[in-house]
C-alpha cells in the first residue's frame, strides 16, 4: 500500500494545528528539521515536535536534516518522533551507527537518508536493522523544488537492495512528489510519498492526498 507523508515545511506556520488536522487522512506527517548547518535553512526543532504530538497521534516520520545528528536522536525521540531519519552524509559511518543505536534505545523506528549525490551501496551497512530508506530527489533545504528524475534509478536500486536484505523496510521519496510524479516513484518501488506543495498549496488537501495515492 502506498502512504502518503504531507511534509508540514508547507503548512501554514501561524496555524499548524489546523494544518496538522487537514491532513489527518495520510498514513504520516513528515517534519522537517533543518539547522542551517548540514543545510542552509533552518526550519524548527525539539519544541516544535514536543507541540506537534500533543495536538495530534499521526504517526511523526521526523527527517533530520542536521549536522552531527547523534547528538539530537534521544531529545526528538522524547519529544514525539515516531521515526528518525538521519543523513548518511551528515557525519561518520560510525556516529550514524551510533545514532541508529540511540534509535533502537529509545523505542522509535530507525531510517537513514541519502541526497542526489550518494550512492544507493551507502545503505549496505545498515540495511538490515532499518525500517525505512529516505531517497531525495531534490537538494536538502528548501521546498518546491523540481523533481530529478534521474533519481528514479537509485530508488530502483534502493528497492532492489531492501528486496534482497531487508523486505519489511520502507522505501520513502521526498521531493518534487506531485500527481504527475508519483507514479514514477512508485513504479521505481517507493511505498512512502512525500509531499508538501502538492497538498498544502491544493484547496483541498484530503483530496490531494488521494490523488497522490492513486
Amino acid at each position: 500500500m502506498v502512504k502518503i507523508a504531507p511534509s508540514i515545511l508547507s503548512a501554514d506556520f501561524a496555524n499548524l494545528g489546523r494544518d496538522i488536522q487537514r491532513v489527518s487522512s495520510a498514513e504520516y506527517l513528515h517534519v522537517d528539521v533543518m539547522d542551517g548547518a548540514f543545510v542552509p535553512n533552518i526550519t524548527l526543532g525539539v519544541p516544535v515536535v514536543q507541540s506537534i504530538r500533543k495536538c495530534t497521534d499521526m504517526f511523526l516520520d521526523v527527517h533530520l536534516m542536521v549536522d552531527k545528528p547523534v547528538r539530537y536522536i534521544e531529545a526528538f525521540a522524547k519529544a514525539g518522533a515516531d521515526l528518525l531519519s538521519v543523513h548518511l552524509e551528515a557525519d561518520h559511518p560510525k556516529h550514524i551507527a551510533q545514532a541508529l543505536d540511540i534509535m533502537g534505545q529509545c523505542g522509535v523506528k530507525k531510517a537513514v537518508a541519502l541526497r542526489p549525490i550518494t550512492s544507493p551501496n551507502a545503505i549496505l551497512p545498515y540495511i538490515e536493522q532499518l525500517d525505512m530508506v529516505l531517497v531525495m530527489t531534490v537538494e536538502p533545504g528548501f521546498g518546491g523544488q523540481s523533481f530529478m528524475e534521474n533519481q528514479l534509478d537509485t530508488i530502483r536500486q534502493v528497492r532492489a537492495i531492501i528486496d534482497r536484505y531487508n523486505p519489511a523496510c520502507e522505501l520513502e521519496v521526498d521531493g518534487g512528489v506531485s500527481p504527475k510524479t508519483a507514479p514514477l516513484v512508485i513504479e521505481a518501488g517507493a511505498n512512502v510519498l512525500v509531499a508538501g506543495s502538492a497538498v498544502y498549496g491544493t484547496p483541498d488537501p484530503a483530496a490531494a492526498i488521494a490523488a497522490l495515492r492513486g
